[in-house]
């Protein structure tokens, strides 16, 4: 199924609404959705549109630091999260010294947040959103399907030891690769590598959280001798990086079954009905 124009600028007009919620507060959901919404426009402009203009390089070079901005506050709200579901004793009072450091660090990072997305940065973006959509153009031949497999296996191709170097590109990359396979729409093939990616990415997405806590928590309160709470979050993130590991290990198995063919065979979601055969030529 070739990509669908109406469905590839849809995340443009919601980014667009988007916008008008942040420049009112940073709650955490309006954080999440810019984040998930600028980058569907990004794997767009990148991968898929047939040229990318002048107002697109401004539009990208604008969204990739609020985005940054953006993802540090989001990174908090979920660091929170995790240490609250924790069941450590107080002793020494780590979690709540770890929990007030991170809401203080918050505080300071929604004031920066809030101050980049005012108002007239906020119309800049929505303007040349308007303009990149109107200005888009796709190749008639373009196959979303496609453009993901021939994405992924430029990353699987090789087999190499994973590392959390290697997990991190698989949840970088594969997130972009996600983005463009939607654009297929109600196709069956791409809806099941989605689905795929979807898990791959949530799993590795889980352990970065937790590996990104641990080393706040190191940087704070020392190492394990020094700190329960500390030796706790190792045993979870390097548990988190085993579970990473064994899916993303399960994936690149089912895309390269034989690591000598050119091409991928994917097939979706384990006890799923409908099996998909896709190959990049």
């Amino acid at each position: 199924m070739p990509i669908d124009p109406k469905r590839s600028r849809m995340s443009f007009q919601k980014l667009s609404r988007e916008l008008t919620q942040l420049t009112k507060r940073p709650a955490p959901q309006h954080v999440h959705k810019f984040r998930t919404y600028s980058r569907r426009v990004e794997a767009v402009l990148s991968e898929v549109a047939l040229k990318r203009h002048r107002n697109d390089e401004k539009l990208l070079n604008l969204l990739g630091k609020l985005r940054k901005k953006a993802g540090r506050v989001r990174d908090l709200d979920v660091q929170l999260e995790l240490l609250r579901s924790l069941k450590v004793p107080e002793a020494n009072g780590h979690q709540s010294q770890l929990t007030i450091e991170l809401l203080e660090e918050r505080t300071y990072r929604e004031k920066k947040l809030a101050k980049a997305f005012d108002v007239e940065t906020a119309a800049e973006i929505r303007k040349r959103l308007k303009r990149s959509a109107r200005e888009m153009s796709f190749p008639h031949d373009n196959q979303p399907l496609s453009l993901t497999l021939n994405k992924l296996a430029q990353l699987g191709r090789g087999h190499a030891p994973l590392s959390e170097k290697t997990l991190h590109q698989y949840r970088i990359i594969g997130k972009r690769a996600r983005y463009v396979a939607e654009l297929g729409g109600d196709d069956p093939y791409a809806k099941g590598i989605v689905e795929q990616l979807k898990q791959v990415q949530d799993v590795i997405g889980n352990w970065h959280d937790w590996l990104k806590l641990t080393e706040k928590a190191e940087h704070l309160l020392g190492d394990v001798r020094q700190s329960s709470l500390v030796a706790m979050l190792r045993n979870v993130t390097q548990a988190k990086f085993r579970q990473s590991v064994q899916v993303v290990t399960d994936f690149r198995t089912e895309l390269f079954p034989d690591p000598g063919k050119r091409g991928p065979a994917v097939v979706p979601k384990r006890n799923s009905k409908t099996t998909v055969q896709a190959a990049v030529a």
